[in-house]
């Protein structure tokens, strides 16, 4: 079927012309209406996307060929869209954007037809894709309970097969979170790696870009597509010398990976045994695969002292430059703490960054990758934080996620992967983290572990369930 194709097969095929891409686009509309209980898109192209298709087929016809020409992604509704809103989950008197994301371009410009605008929470806050203005996106797996957030639409929609890929955004595990909740692939790369203009330092360069996918080729082609910087971006790096998608096919070698459970400073929370014991039976599974594997944890200091201006001074950025925005009271508390101390304190952030890096670094000193759990809890329910404050929201979701947000501070790359299926059948994440700019070698050592793992084969129920 070829709304089972990943992106790479959806490339061959369409590349072979045994597909074409008005069939692909009319299948992912079709499966994002049918399973429309699931929330997970806050507008869909419908016309935009057949006519695009259309020309796509056109071009494939005469020959043409592009990384992703005539197959159908969805992006996160933080991203600006040509002749769509971008809401960010905050009501307010929104306009069309004029020029799309530079995102957007690099997929347009790769051949990729955008079908929607998918779910997220307002101004990319929590751990749950649910606001009171733009409605709540629910897992595949049991759409009781969230697929995660910020990027829950994106990795919902790619769980549930409306699309083979997404692009979400994470600034403290927005990507990683809903990928490990889903039971998909998700990497946040490096800072710099991905430009998020007109946004030019993203929540103060916590926040970053990047592929939620099924398949470690898929994420990494998608991963590809987006990469590259613009003069005006605060991050900027060089071109990689080699294609991620090569990383993928490529053997990672011998390495050596150093297990943690150990959360950063500051922060409570008991961590599942369930999840526990998934990251364990992986770091056996690692070892049998000849890796070299044992515990150690990364020194990570104040690192949350780094995070919390950049995330409140974030908030209040996005909700100023937003008309007449009319937030959620957590969020406006959110909005007020980056007005009058976030703004005030990023110097010292900033200006912690290389003690801090310093610090974690030397856990590369003896291992090259470090394997921990994504999350410490399994997905949250569904509406489980409605009506709760702030503080009250605040305290659970840093109990539930304490894992991923401090390689948002130190800026480098982390990506999270399925380790298998809780006794109630919710998807459970592990998350390998790397050193500066090493997308490669995490890309590598995830593809060998789905090659014995077998997760693509992993899906949801193909149906509503209500």
């Amino acid at each position: 079927m070829a709304d089972e194709l990943g992106l790479v097969e959806q490339v061959r095929a369409l590349g072979a012309g045994q597909v074409g891409s008005v069939e692909l686009v009319e299948r992912s509309l079709a499966r994002i209406a049918e399973r429309a209980d699931l929330g997970a898109f806050r507008v869909v192209r419908a016309d935009a996307a057949r006519a695009e298709a259309e020309e796509a087929d056109r071009r494939l016809k005469a020959g043409e060929r592009l990384p992703l020409l005539g197959v159908p992604v969805a992006v996160k509704d933080d991203t600006d869209v040509a002749g769509e809103t971008t809401p960010f989950a905050v009501q307010g008197d929104h306009r069309p954007a004029e020029e799309d994301a530079e995102q957007v371009r690099r997929l347009r410009a790769a051949g990729a037809i955008v079908v929607g605008k998918t779910t997220t929470c307002e101004v990319g806050l929590w751990p749950f894709s649910e606001s009171e203005g733009f409605g709540k996106a629910r897992n595949p797996w049991n759409p009781d309970f969230t697929p995660g957030g910020s990027s829950g639409g994106s990795a919902a929609a790619v769980a549930a097969g409306m699309v083979a890929a997404a692009v979400g955004s994470d600034g403290a595990g927005s990507i990683r979170i809903p990928a490990a909740w889903s039971g998909l692939v998700g990497i946040k790369p490096q800072r710099g790696r991905i430009s998020g203009y007109p946004i030019t330092d993203p929540f103060h360069g916590i926040t970053v870009w990047g592929p939620i996918a099924r398949s470690v080729a898929d994420a990494a082609l998608l991963l590809d597509v987006l990469t590259g910087s613009r003069e005006e971006d605060a991050y900027r790096l060089d071109p990689p010398v080699t294609p991620f998608a090569e990383a993928a096919r490529r053997d990672p070698g011998r390495l050596r990976i150093a297990v943690s459970f150990k959360t950063a400073f500051g922060v409570s929370g008991r961590l599942d045994p369930e999840i526990r014991r998934a990251v364990e039976r992986l770091a056996r599974r690692l070892t049998s695969l000849g890796h070299k594997v044992f515990p150690a944890d990364p020194d990570y200091g104040l690192v949350g002292l780094g995070l919390i201006p950049r995330g409140t001074a974030g908030v209040a950025d996005r909700l100023d430059a937003m008309p007449n925005p009319r937030p959620e009271p957590r969020t406006a508390v959110e909005a007020r703490i980056g007005r009058t101390a976030g703004r005030r304190l990023l110097p010292l952030a900033r200006r912690m960054d290389p003690r801090l890096r310093h610090r974690a670094g030397r856990i590369f000193e003896v291992a090259d990758v470090v394997l921990t759990p994504t999350t410490a809890k399994l997905p949250l329910r569904v509406g489980a934080f409605d009506g709760k404050g702030y503080r009250a929201t605040q305290s659970g979701v840093a109990a539930a996620c304490p894992y991923a947000w401090p390689w948002n501070v130190l800026g480098w790359p982390g990506m999270s992967v399925p380790a298998g299926l809780s006794a109630s059948g919710l998807p459970i994440g592990a998350q390998l983290l790397g050193h500066d700019s090493d997308e490669a070698t995490l890309i590598s050592l995830a593809a060998q572990l789905e090659a014995v793992e077998g997760w693509t084969g992993r899906r949801p129920a193909s149906g509503p369930s209500r």
